[in-house]
C-alpha cells in the first residue's frame, strides 16, 4: 500500500516575518492597554492645563476649599436660551464662561455636584421649571423671545434606608441672572451658591445695637425693613450689651449698631472675637438721627454719637465722632415747610462713588446717607483700609454741633462752605493683622495677642442709612404692606452679611479679570483714526458755523422773496456746498484708510494663525522625521 505524503509547506515550519511579528505585537499591546485603561479610569483623571494669562479657568484656593467641603450632594442647572440668543454673540460667549467655570467646578467635586444644562424653550415645562426656581427673564432675544441666563441649584438628601440620592431637594436656591457686567465676581457667586445651599441651618448672626432696629410692639413699631429682610435668611441673635461677656464663637458674624458706652468686659469679648477668627461689622455714626427723642429717657437728651475709640486705636483706624461729612453735590432733595431744598448733609451716593471692584457694593447703583462721619488710617496702622464708598472731592467736614443747629434750616450749612478736596472715606473694609486692644488682660486664660492670620472688619460711619426713610417705603396694597426700595441700602446690608457670614474661603475669593480681551492693536489703530476723524469734524463745524453766520447776514429779510438774493449769496452758498462736499469726501477716506489698515492686520494674524504656524509645525515634523531616517540608516550599514 502506497505511503501517502503530506505537501511540503504543510511539514516544513513556518517562517514568521517582519511585519507578521509586528501585528502580533500590536495584538498584545491592545490586549495588555484596553483592560488596563478601563480599569484605571475611575481613578485616574485627565490632567488639566489653564494657559490663559490671568489664568481664568483655575479656581481660587477659597472655592477649592468650599468644594472640597461639601457634605451633601448638590444639583445645579443651567438655564440658558440657546435658540432665543442665536443673535446675541457677546451673551453665547459668556455662557461658555460660565459652563466652564461650572464644569471645574463639576470635576473638582468627585461627584458631589451634579450639573444639567437645559435650553428653556418657549411655553415649555422647562421654561416653567425657571420660572419657579426663581431666574428672571430678559428681553430682547431673537423674534422678541425671552432670555433665560441662570443656575438653579439644589440639596439633595441621602435616603436614610439605603443610602442612595433622594431627588426631593432639601433646599433650594438660585443666580436669577448671569449679568456679563459682573464677569469679575462670577466665581465668587456660584462658590457663595454652593456655600449656601450645604448649610443645614441658618447662620446665626449676632447683633448689638443701641437702636430700635427690632421696632417697638408695644407701640405698634414694627423691625426695620432691613431687619425683616434679614431675618428671612439668616438667625438674628439680639445680644444685651449689658451682658456680654463673651462672644460665641459659632456666630458667624458680630453686627455693631451705633456702639454707645459699652463697658470694658464686652469690648474685651469683642476684640477677642474678631482675633479668633471671627467676623465683624461697625456701624458708628457722629449724629444718629433715629436715636429716639428726648422724652425717651426721662427728658434727657440721648447721646446722638458712637464710638469705639479703644478698638479703633488698636486697628490703626482714626475716626471723630465731632465730625460730619457735607457734599453739595451729592446732597439729596427733601421737602420742608412746603418747599424743595437740597440738604448736603443727606447724601445720595451713585455708582462713581461706590467701589466697583469689591463684591458687596459692584452691583449697587445707588446709596443714601445722612449726617455721616469718616474714617482715616494711622501713619503707623499695620492694617489696610479699602473704601467701599466716598464722598467725592466737593465734600466738607464740619462740626456734628453745626449739623445739629441747622436741622430746621440746612441751606445754612451752604454759608461759607469751602470744600475741602478731599475723597472721605464714608465706608471701608479693614484688612490684615489685628492686635488686641487688651494688652494688660495677657495673663487671662484663652487670651489672644494677635489674629490669626488677616482678619477683616467692615466699617460704616453712618446708621441712619438702616433706617426705612433712606431706601424703602411700604405701600398698603390690598391690605397687605408692599415695600417698594427706591435706594441700594437694603442691597448693601444683605450684600455685606452674605460675604462676611460667610466662610473664611468665601472671603479670599476676590474679583477677577474678565475673558474679553481686547485687540489692543486695533484699538490703537481705531483711536488715531478716530482723532483725525475728530479733527475733520471739528474742522467741518467750524465752517459750518462760519457759514452760516455769513449766510443769515447775506439773506434778505423773513418774508422777502427768495429770487431777492444776490449773486454774491449764490455764490457763497455754491461755494459751502462745494466745501461740504470736499470735507465729506476726505472723512470718508480717513474711514476707509481706518478700514483698510485694519483688515491689513487681520489679514496678518490670520495668515500667522492658519498658514504661518502650521507649516512650521510641519516643517519640524520633516526635520525630525528626516534625521531620524538619516539615523536608521546610518545604523543599518
Amino acid at each position: 500500500m502506497p505511503r501517502l505524503r503530506l505537501p511540503a509547506f504543510l511539514t516544513r515550519p513556518r517562517q514568521l516575518t517582519r511585519s507578521s511579528l509586528l501585528y502580533m505585537a500590536l495584538a498584545l499591546l491592545v490586549l495588555v492597554f484596553v483592560p488596563l485603561i478601563v480599569t484605571t479610569s475611575r481613578w485616574m483623571h485627565a490632567v488639566r492645563i489653564d494657559l490663559t494669562a490671568d489664568k481664568l479657568y483655575t479656581l481660587s484656593p477659597g472655592t477649592l476649599h468650599i468644594v472640597d467641603g461639601l457634605q451633601r450632594p448638590l444639583k445645579l442647572t443651567l438655564y440658558f436660551s440657546e435658540h432665543a440668543t442665536r443673535d446675541l454673540p457677546q451673551l453665547r460667549s459668556y455662557e461658555q464662561r460660565v459652563r466652564e467655570m461650572l464644569q471645574e467646578m463639576v470635576a473638582r467635586s468627585h461627584g458631589r455636584i451634579r450639573l444639567q444644562i437645559i435650553d428653556p424653550v418657549p411655553y415649555s415645562d422647562d421654561e416653567a421649571n425657571a420660572e419657579g426656581s426663581g431666574l428672571t427673564a430678559a428681553s430682547g432675544g431673537s423674534n422678541g423671545e425671552r432670555v433665560f441666563f441662570g443656575l438653579a441649584g439644589s440639596r439633595l438628601s441621602p435616603d436614610s434606608e439605603n443610602g442612595a440620592i433622594n431627588q426631593v431637594p432639601e433646599k433650594a436656591l438660585s443666580i436669577a441672572f448671569f449679568d456679563p457686567a459682573r464677569e469679575a465676581f462670577l466665581e465668587y457667586d456660584i462658590a457663595k451658591l454652593l456655600y449656601e445651599l450645604d448649610q443645614v441651618r441658618k447662620p446665626p448672626i449676632g447683633v448689638i445695637s443701641s437702636l430700635p432696629v427690632e421696632g417697638k410692639p408695644i407701640l405698634g413699631q414694627q423691625p426695620w425693613a432691613v431687619m425683616r429682610q434679614l431675618g428671612q435668611l439668616f438667625d438674628l441673635r439680639m445680644l444685651d450689651p449689658a451682658q456680654v461677656k463673651r462672644v460665641d464663637p459659632h456666630l458667624k458674624m458680630l453686627w455693631l449698631i451705633q456702639p454707645t458706652h459699652l463697658s470694658a468686659d464686652a469690648l474685651y469679648a469683642i476684640d477677642q472675637y474678631l482675633l479668633g477668627g471671627g467676623h465683624l461689622a461697625v456701624f458708628v455714626d457722629p449724629d444718629a438721627e433715629m436715636q429716639g427723642s428726648p422724652y425717651d429717657v426721662g427728658g434727657v437728651l440721648p447721646e446722638h454719637s458712637s464710638d469705639l475709640p479703644r478698638l479703633f486705636a488698636a486697628w490703626g483706624v482714626m475716626y471723630d465722632p465731632r465730625k460730619v461729612v457735607l457734599d453739595r453735590s451729592r446732597a439729596l432733595q427733601i421737602e420742608l415747610a412746603g418747599s424743595s431744598l437740597n440738604h448736603p448733609a443727606m447724601l445720595g451716593l451713585g455708582a462713581q462713588e461706590l467701589n466697583r471692584n469689591d463684591v458687596i457694593t459692584a452691583s449697587l447703583q445707588r446709596v443714601n446717607l445722612s449726617t455721616a462721619g469718616y474714617f482715616e488710617l494711622a501713619a503707623d496702622a499695620s492694617t489696610r483700609l479699602i473704601p467701599l464708598f466716598q464722598s467725592t472731592g466737593d465734600a466738607e467736614a464740619v462740626s456734628t454741633q453745626r449739623t445739629m443747629q441747622a436741622s430746621a434750616d440746612p441751606a445754612s450749612l451752604l454759608q461759607d462752605y469751602q470744600p475741602d478736596n478731599v475723597h472721605y472715606v464714608l465706608a471701608a473694609r479693614l484688612q490684615g493683622p489685628f492686635h488686641s486692644a487688651f494688652p494688660e488682660r495677657s495673663g487671662e486664660s484663652g487670651h489672644l495677642v494677635a489674629s490669626r492670620g488677616n482678619a477683616e472688619v467692615v466699617l460704616v460711619a453712618d446708621t441712619d442709612l438702616l433706617s426705612d426713610r433712606l431706601w424703602v417705603e411700604t405701600q398698603n396694597i390690598l391690605g397687605q404692606p408692599m415695600m417698594s426700595a427706591f435706594a441700594n441700602n437694603g442691597d448693601f446690608v444683605a450684600n455685606m452679611v452674605d460675604n462676611l457670614s460667610g466662610s473664611s474661603a468665601l472671603l479670599s475669593i476676590r474679583g477677577r479679570a474678565t475673558s474679553q480681551r481686547p485687540f489692543t492693536r486695533v484699538q490703537a489703530l481705531r483711536n488715531v483714526a478716530d482723532q483725525k476723524f475728530l479733527q475733520k469734524k471739528q474742522e467741518l463745524e467750524r465752517e459750518l458755523a462760519d457759514t452760516r453766520r455769513r449766510l443769515e447776514e447775506l439773506q434778505p429779510p423773513k418774508g422777502a422773496n427768495s429770487d431777492t438774493l444776490t449773486t454774491e449769496q449764490r455764490r457763497e452758498i455754491e461755494q459751502f456746498r462745494q466745501r461740504q462736499m470736499v470735507i465729506h469726501t476726505e472723512l470718508r477716506n480717513v474711514q476707509h484708510q481706518l478700514n483698510a489698515e485694519i483688515d491689513a492686520l487681520g489679514l496678518r494674524l490670520k495668515f500667522i494663525n492658519i498658514v504661518l504656524v502650521p507649516a512650521l509645525v510641519i516643517l519640524i515634523g520633516l526635520l525630525y522625521g528626516w534625521r531620524r531616517t538619516r539615523h536608521s540608516r546610518r545604523r543599518r550599514s
